[in-house]
């Protein structure tokens, strides 16, 4: 039915309506209503997507986030022949990006890839404009992604328990960069700090890459890196990887320990990250996009780039999603206050 179809239908509709009589026969006029219903055009849940998707990357481009974005974004690209646009808003840690997806009209079309510093950290650290669980609603957890510690090949640092001992014989000294405050290097530092009873310098960047890019060229000491980001040049030489932050070995890194195996046995860190839709997105498009992002990571080839990058595919329900952020936020709430993190 064309829109001046409807129009003309909705308009009889309305028009017998008000030709029928008043009093007893008035409850009749409720026998319109569906017809004037039904007259309506037809719900726009089904034909999303219809147009181009943002998907709001709130971090710089080269880091574990941007990537895993692309990957994904091209595959639902091909899953539903819209095209997914990666719009790189880095910035506060990610606030800045999160904050426009949580102020963006909720139909589908305005999507964040979030991570552990977005969600369930900077609601620690900062005053925010937005409630990381209330405004927004969970799409799945797409992936998981270690940390590891590097230094630069040329580093005299050998082994987590070398690294100690400069932190303890040069208080402050050995810095550490990461991809921002409250992401997880950031976190991974601060909490090995804690647990070896150490204090390091934090040096942030606006994002993975740029964080890398300074430690290979010597201008800090080491970075609790993602393993997206650090793999590159862990394979080419230029950093040294010292232990991972997972509870097992990572499998591109079989001959590196974990922090667990190096001596540190309560350290464990889960880089996650994940898609987000705007509060009051009909759950209908929730779902639909849950469900075909769930698809496509859940395909061989892109199971087999996510885990060549480090990485581990999750592809939770929304459900879950949601129940893993607000844990997520109550462990680090505790950690940060333990850790005394400061935002700057």
């Amino acid at each position: 039915m064309s829109l001046l179809q409807t129009r003309d239908a909705v308009q009889r509709a309305s028009q017998s309506c008000r030709r029928l009589p008043a009093g007893p026969l008035a409850f009749a006029a409720l026998l319109c209503l569906p017809a004037a219903a039904a007259a309506q055009p037809r719900d726009t849940v089904a034909a999303w997507p219809d147009r181009p998707i943002r998907l709001i990357v709130p971090f710089a481009p080269g880091g574990s986030t941007d990537a895993a974005a692309r990957i994904i974004g091209l595959k639902v690209t091909e899953l539903w022949g819209q095209q997914v646009l990666i719009d790189n808003r880095p910035g506060a840690t990610g606030i800045i990006g999160s904050e426009m997806v949580a102020k963006a009209t909720p139909d589908g079309y305005t999507v964040l890839f979030g991570t552990i510093g977005s969600h369930s950290v900077n609601v620690s650290l900062f005053k925010l404009s937005y409630d990381p669980l209330k405004d927004f609603e969970p799409v799945t957890m797409t992936a998981a992604v270690g940390n590891v510690l590097v230094v630069n090949a040329k580093s005299p640092l050998k082994s987590v328990k070398d690294l100690v001992a400069l932190a303890r014989q040069k208080p402050g000294e050995p810095t550490f960069a990461s991809s921002g405050i409250g992401g997880a290097p950031h976190l991974s530092g601060e909490f090995f700090a804690l647990q070896t009873g150490t204090k390091m310098t934090h040096i942030p960047y606006k994002g993975g890459g740029p964080a890398m890019a300074d430690l290979v060229s010597g201008n800090v000491t080491m970075s609790f890196a993602s393993m997206t980001s650090a793999l590159p040049f862990i394979k080419d030489g230029r950093l040294r990887p010292l232990a991972v932050s997972s509870r097992t070995r990572s499998t591109q890194l079989p001959d590196v320990p974990t922090m667990i195996e190096a001596g540190l046995p309560n350290f464990e860190v889960r880089d996650w990250q994940g898609m987000f839709l705007p509060r009051g997105t009909p759950r209908a498009i929730v779902d639909k996009l849950a469900k075909g992002v769930v698809s496509v990571l859940r395909q061989p080839d892109t199971v087999e780039r996510f885990t060549a990058q480090g990485m581990e595919v999750i592809a939770s329900s929304p459900d879950e999603f949601r129940t893993a952020i607000a844990s997520e936020i109550s462990r680090w709430a505790k950690v940060i206050k333990e850790a005394g993190i400061k935002a700057e």
